[in-house]
């Protein structure tokens, strides 16, 4: 499985980006997909996910501004970033978990695409 991931830059504090990550494989064969992020110094964070059954779980302090969704017919899952602050400034991670029978979990990042908030 394959992650590419696009959509960061530099942004001011208050202005929005969407993040995109396509897979290679069919989002349906996936049991998990979603974002994380590392900030400068930190640890990777959980940002949001979607799991099978179409649930999301989500990481602190972003709920209310962040969306995550998918588009099937795509293979690709967004992350819509609204009201930007500077610590939200990081790394962003696509990352995919993948069940199989007899092959246990396999775990999967894309390359990061790198989000900047200046005040």
């Amino acid at each position: 499985v394959q992650l590419q991931a696009s959509g960061g830059g530099s942004v001011r504090a208050g202005e929005s980006l969407r993040l995109s990550c396509t897979a290679s494989v069919s989002l349906a064969s996936l049991n998990i997909v979603g974002w994380y992020r590392q900030p400068p110094g930190k640890l990777r964070e959980l940002v949001a996910d979607i799991r099978r059954g179409n649930w999301s779980k989500w990481g602190d302090s972003v709920k209310d501004r962040f969306t995550i969704s998918r588009d099937d017919t795509r293979d690709t899952i967004y992350l819509q970033m609204n009201n930007l602050k500077p610590e939200d400034t990081a790394t962003y991670y696509c990352k995919a978990v993948q069940h199989l029978v007899g092959r246990g979990e396999s775990q999967y990042w894309g390359q990061g695409t790198q989000v900047t908030v200046s005040s």
